[in-house]
């Protein structure tokens, strides 16, 4: 006799199938005519398909919808066989894998030799803008957090410092930027907001490290600050940056080359072809993974060196495969960030109250990165106006990057033990960031959609350079968004 057969499996199956294809149905609707997102750029000719703010607030609030506490058709800690600790880590591996291929989609997005060429401004945002945000971030949880010491909110500034790759979509590309944002700003924002997600272990982990060795006098932690010093040097930027930087430089160059004469000899067929770079980002992060070095800079550094001559990107300018796959992990990323956040824990804690959590969240949207761009903008060639400066600031988006670095903190924090025990203060800053830096970021994904009030100011003032120029080789495409093009 049949029988409804209500296995996870199918549930989930059903619940990501539907949300995506209800989404879908009304997907060009909000994202052309509200500028929610992108189905497709108009005056560039190639597709974008991909999340925005919006579609991850809509995502975020799917997955809230089907979680356990409302509609229970999502329940991540039954797939996690009931464990906390095997959560945790699902969905750590769930935004080193979105973020992968984000960061190579990210690299090859940007003109030939690009990180190469900008330099400059790129060093002045990676390294005194993110100390900025950094130290301003954690200032304002020092503040604001009870009984925090500023060690601690060092690492849950850290958490939140960099910018999101997977967010930064929304305003960088598609009609929204075609009409609102000079090219060379879109840019360097790619640019900025893919390196930088690599880049926040330096911050994180001198926190940590001294946390663990110096924090509550070392106790069963033996080997004070040197150990700590010697470590983040030596592990964290020797074997984690700039072993990650040099292996994902290797790894793009040498895919580049063996594509190259792969499609001279006519080896490759389309689908490969199209496919290429997402198994390339597949590959870094299960690589640099293996050998625990950054698999997130160096996806981010594959990319830029797999598109350094410009040529992949010139030869899939016409084709929607990488940005649909894109839009699909992001989508389904989001909606289990909702699925798996501790919401009743914002309201009751014994953290931090409420009233503190949300205004902490309006004060970092306000000072984390404003501050720094309108300091350092005069530097940057590609902010050429007040109006351009407010908007870079503005727009600093918080949210697949934060959420890795949180679970990479829960992660190392439960190794700091004291007889077989989380140490006390390890297993209060877990607490901490795992409801401050939630806060922050779902308080980013909900205001950081006003930015797009501030871009459209910029409208009758803004630049024209770079927003159609003859080297990036533009082309009309058909109105038939599924034609193709034969590689070779």
């Amino acid at each position: 006799m049949p029988t409804l057969n209500l296995t996870n499996f199918n549930i989930v199956c059903a619940t990501l199938g539907g949300f995506i294809t209800l989404f879908g149905l009304v997907s060009y609707l909000l994202k052309e005519r509200y500028y929610l997102s992108e189905a497709r750029e108009i005056v560039h000719t190639q597709p974008r398909v991909c999340s925005s703010l919006t579609a991850a607030v809509i995502s975020l609030m799917a997955g809230v919808a089907f979680s356990p506490p409302a509609t229970n058709w999502i329940r991540p800690l039954d797939y996690a066989l009931g464990s906390e600790d095997q959560l945790a880590t699902i969905t750590l591996f769930f935004a080193r894998l979105v973020l992968g291929v984000q960061l190579v989609l990210a690299g090859l997005q940007l003109p030939s030799k690009y990180l190469y060429d900008e330099w400059k401004p790129l060093s002045l945002l990676l390294g005194p803008g993110m100390t900025a945000m950094w130290v301003s971030t954690s200032l304002l949880v020092w503040a604001m957090v009870p009984n925090l010491s500023f060690l601690h909110s060092l690492a849950v500034g850290a958490c939140v410092t960099p910018t999101d790759p997977v967010l930064s979509n929304s305003i960088v590309k598609g009609k929204f930027a075609d009409k609102n944002v000079p090219k060379e700003l879109q840019r360097i924002i790619i640019a900025e907001s893919g390196a930088n997600d690599g880049l926040g272990y330096p911050f994180l982990f001198i926190a940590l490290y001294l946390i663990k060795y110096v924090g509550s006098g070392g106790q069963g932690q033996p080997g004070g600050a040197a150990k700590a010093i010697g470590y983040w040097f030596g592990e964290t930027w020797g074997y984690t940056i700039i072993l990650g930087v040099v292996y994902g430089a290797a790894v793009g160059w040498i895919a580049k080359d063996l594509l190259h004469w792969a499609k001279e000899r006519k080896y490759v067929d389309r689908e490969s072809f199209l496919v290429f770079a997402i198994a390339l980002a597949l590959f870094v992060v299960g690589t640099c993974g293996m050998i625990g070095s950054d698999d997130v800079l160096a996806s981010f550094i594959a990319g830029s060196a797999f598109n350094w001559d410009d040529w992949f990107r010139l030869e899939t300018i016409d084709d929607s495969l990488q940005p649909t796959i894109d839009m699909l992990l992001n989508l389904s990323v989001f909606m289990w960030f909702g699925a798996v956040c501790p919401w009743a824990s914002f309201a009751n804690n014994n953290v931090v109250p409420i009233y503190r959590l949300i205004f902490l969240g309006v004060l970092v949207l306000l000072l984390r990165r404003i501050p720094m761009v309108y300091a350092f903008h005069w530097k940057i060639p590609q902010i050429e106006d007040q109006q351009q400066m407010l908007f870079t600031g503005f727009f600093g988006p918080i949210g697949v990057s934060a959420i890795f670095y949180l679970y990479v903190t829960q992660e190392y924090l439960r190794e700091v033990t004291v007889d077989g025990e989380v140490r006390e203060d390890a297993a209060r800053l877990r607490d901490v960031t795992m409801i401050v830096e939630k806060v922050i970021r779902k308080s980013q994904s909900h205001l950081n959609p006003s930015t797009s009030v501030i871009g459209w100011s910029t409208q009758g003032k803004r630049s024209t350079r770079g927003i159609v120029s003859v080297k990036d080789n533009i082309r009309k495409r058909p109105d038939n968004l599924y034609s193709e093009s034969v590689v070779g």
